[in-house]
């Protein structure tokens, strides 16, 4: 079982989904696609010459927040593999379907539908990344989940809370594994590669933006729908921190 390509999905209030479409969009040099779904919920941003590899989601309950879709030839194969790994399943919506991990983090088995073309740096960053956020008691056996899973290749961030899990070339999003610092749910936000954190905050904030704290080499942001999202110092166009900051270019999902 191959992962084919990856979506990141942002999961926002479904009341202020057009604010969220809005900002993305600007951000990512993307257009809408069709809205789908029984309430028109699902939204795919779509880039020029280049395939998607974000969408969006308006949830009736809730905050939001973000989960990765995984997309493969055999979705029934790779369902029942996250089954047998522990995942449960929260619905089955016959070619797709949405399941929980072991520390109930939601994510999607999808079809790939011949998607090839990694989406562009666009104004100095890329949305590249779903970073999962995970409580310490379960830190060690979810990681091994997602690592068999997906047949990644795992890697030790910068800091001993993270661990990268590196797709093979080409796939538009990877996941970062963050050890939480507390007991509490399981959640996911959206990271962008950031040639300039300092311009690109200035971009986002002009388009409503709001950054909210500032971390080693990375500034945690919220959108103008209500959303958490980090811009990271890695290197847009190979997901890797800069040669010569004191880091190896191997932590490439550090923030």
């Amino acid at each position: 079982m191959t992962i084919r390509w990856t979506y990141a999905f942002a999961d926002r209030p479904a009341a202020r989904l057009a604010e969220a479409c809005a900002f993305w969009t600007a951000v990512t040099g993307t257009r809408l696609s069709a809205f789908r779904g029984e309430h028109g919920e699902f939204v795919t941003l779509l880039p020029e010459a280049a395939d998607p590899g974000v969408k969006l989601q308006g949830v009736a309950e809730g905050d939001g927040g973000a989960h990765i879709d995984l997309c493969a030839d055999d979705v029934r194969e790779l369902t029942a593999r996250a089954r047998r790994l522990g995942a449960d399943l929260v619905a089955d919506h016959g070619d797709w379907a949405v399941l929980r991990s072991p520390a109930g983090q939601l994510f999607c088995a999808v079809p790939w539908h011949g998607e090839t073309v990694r989406p562009p740096v666009v104004s100095g960053s890329r949305l590249d990344q779903v970073c999962l956020d995970i409580p310490p008691s379960r830190y060690d056996a979810e990681s091994a989940f997602w690592a068999a899973l997906t047949g990644w290749e795992r890697q030790a961030g910068s800091r001993p809370e993270f661990a990268v899990l590196r797709p093979p070339a080409g796939l538009p999003v990877r996941l970062l594994l963050q050890r939480l610092d507390e007991e509490r749910p399981a959640s996911a936000h959206l990271d962008l590669a950031c040639a300039d954190i300092t311009a690109v905050r200035a971009r986002h904030e002009e388009l409503g933006a709001a950054a909210a704290r500032e971390g080693a080499h990375w500034t945690v942001m919220r959108d103008p729908a209500g959303g958490t999202y980090c811009l990271t110092g890695r290197d847009p166009e190979t997901g890797g921190l800069p040669a010569g900051g004191g880091l190896r270019e191997q932590d490439a999902g550090a923030r």
